[in-house]
């Protein structure tokens, strides 16, 4: 039907040209942006998704670096245990040589000194501290106390979720080879190697055994911290994976739709101008 009132072809390609039209802005924003959802719009249930698959893996990320902090802290201890060990070894070798008949008075005394300067090694060792805290023991003149790290139980969050923890115990294997070690007071150290000699070989064996004991569990530690970090670069490779297929932008398919509104978007201008002259052909039937 010819019509002067309504131009329904015309109608019709204003609708066209409007749709291709936002079809080819949706397009050039995902190429553009590299995102295929840019709104909430553009796909809710997928930004739903995409949001919470993005929170995991932050949440994953940071949880590696705990785990990362968690195996330098034991990588710490496994360096004090390890000095520990040097320490008491060369103690025992001088308990070993002052116990030997050949010894001299005098030559005892020597090895007293150096007996006793290493002892004075082992404190300070044990004292060193981790971030700014003792990482093992902070010594005091009547003994030792045990504040919050090695010591007491340890919780390191190794997960994006709140039950994602590892909870690290080796305070009982750290206290027997303090137990082990700090045999001497200052009243009896200067006699040790002068008068008992014997005695000091089998202390100093035992507090040998009792800090390998004590890095061997620290080792162990870290061997299931590792693991920890494994499973959660491989989850977090996964997770940024699903969140991209939702959230990426797939430039073969954008770019094709993008053509193909530009063109739907050319040919309706083109119908909308032909449409236009409908009009003057009516008025000519007039004529």
């Amino acid at each position: 039907m010819l019509s002067i009132r309504t131009n329904t072809a015309a109608i019709s390609a204003i609708n066209a040209i409007t749709s291709s039209t936002a079809a080819a802005s949706s397009a050039q924003t995902q190429l553009s942006t590299g995102y295929r959802i840019n709104s909430a719009e553009d796909d809710a249930a997928g930004l739903q998704i995409a949001t919470r698959l993005k929170a995991e893996a932050s949440g994953t990320s940071v949880a590696q670096q705990n785990i990362m902090n968690g195996i330098s802290m034991m990588q710490s201890a496994d360096g004090l245990a390890a000095t520990m060990v040097s320490i008491f070894s060369k103690m025992k070798d001088l308990a070993t040589q002052a116990a030997d008949g050949s010894s001299s008075q005098a030559d005892k005394l020597a090895l007293q000194g150096e007996f006793n300067a290493l002892y004075g090694d082992a404190w300070s060792t044990v004292e060193t501290p981790y971030a700014g805290q003792y990482l093992l023991a902070e010594v005091e003149t009547n003994g030792v106390t045990h504040p919050e790290k090695l010591i007491s139980p340890v919780v390191l969050q190794i997960g994006a979720a709140s039950s994602a923890t590892m909870t690290v115990d080796v305070s009982d294997s750290l206290a027997n080879a303090e137990f082990e070690s700090f045999k001497y007071g200052s009243s009896d150290l200067p006699t040790v190697l002068t008068e008992n000699a014997s005695t000091a070989i089998d202390n100093m064996s035992s507090a040998i055994d009792a800090w390998s004991s004590f890095q061997s569990a620290v080792g162990a530690v870290s061997n299931t911290l590792q693991s920890a970090y494994n499973v959660n670069a491989n989850l977090l490779q996964n997770t940024q994976v699903a969140a991209g297929r939702i959230t990426d932008t797939d430039y073969a398919a954008e770019t094709a739709a993008a053509t193909s509104a530009q063109m739907l978007t050319q040919a309706g201008t083109a119908i909308l101008k032909q449409s236009n002259a409908l009009p003057s052909l009516i008025l000519s039937l007039l004529q």
